[in-house]
């Protein structure tokens, strides 16, 4: 697969539609990836205007009609390259998964627009994964988003279809790249059940808070917010774990 050069961007946390939104829980996403199709449409119908609405839903007619390839390009992928003039950045998101659900796109239709796409359109495609892909087959998608330097695709790449799929020693090394690049672990799907009791992650933490210590630098707050998981419905011993006295 075609390596995307990626530029780095500035994570958020977005609501229900791509919108900005308060801080989410460990387990808690407000991207698209987190919402069923049929609530983000109604979400994003109340948000936009008239003329944007009356677009979204000839897009999503159109794609439902002809979800396959015609031609060199499909009529939904250019709706996809669309999304963010006719809907507004703040709904860009939201719009590009649910064209890209009504023309159920397939892990090889995800695959092309991922590879052919801009940032945004990749974004986009990380975030309808869980709604398209019941099985690992998308994977390369998220491991090539997790090794951009692009801080909104590291985010994207993390939610519930990463979470379902990437293994233990790809999904450490994703923890790490979100405390190495800013990325708030807030945006890791289903972050508390897999940190629970994972005694080689708290290990990698410990490590890196070590190394930024000696190196007389800041460790993130998020490494000890992880870290404190990893201890989670962990039995009480009379020993203290020396990871715990990290502050």
């Amino acid at each position: 697969m075609t390596q995307p050069h990626a530029a780095h961007a500035h994570p958020g946390t977005p609501g229900a539609d791509g919108t900005p939104a308060g801080h989410a829980g460990p387990d808690q996403g407000t991207t698209p990836a987190h919402v069923p199709p049929a609530e983000l449409r109604a979400a994003l119908a109340n948000r936009l205007d008239g003329a944007a609405r009356a677009w979204l839903d000839q897009a999503l007619e159109e794609a439902a009609a002809h979800p396959g390839a015609h031609g060199p390009i499909s009529v939904w992928e250019l709706r996809l390259a669309e999304a963010g003039r006719r809907c507004g950045p703040a709904h860009a998101d939201a719009a590009r998964v649910l064209v890209l659900h009504a023309a159920r796109a397939d892990t090889d239709a995800l695959s092309r627009v991922y590879t052919q796409g801009t940032a945004d359109e990749r974004r986009a495609v990380l975030h309808a994964l869980p709604h398209l892909v019941p099985g690992p087959d998308a994977l390369p998608l998220v491991e090539d988003a997790l090794r951009t330097n692009d801080t909104r695709l590291v985010a994207a790449a993390l939610g519930p279809y990463a979470a379902r799929h990437l293994d233990a020693h790809q999904w450490r090394h994703a923890v790490l790249k979100c405390l190495f690049t800013g990325v708030p672990v807030a945006a890791v799907a289903d972050l508390a059940r897999r940190a629970r009791g994972d005694d080689e992650l708290a290990r990698m933490l410990a490590d890196y808070a070590a190394e930024r210590t000696a190196a007389d630098r800041t460790v993130p707050e998020d490494l000890h917010r992880v870290l404190a998981l990893t201890d989670s419905g962990r039995p009480a011993s009379g020993t203290a774990d020396p990871h715990g006295k990290e502050s």
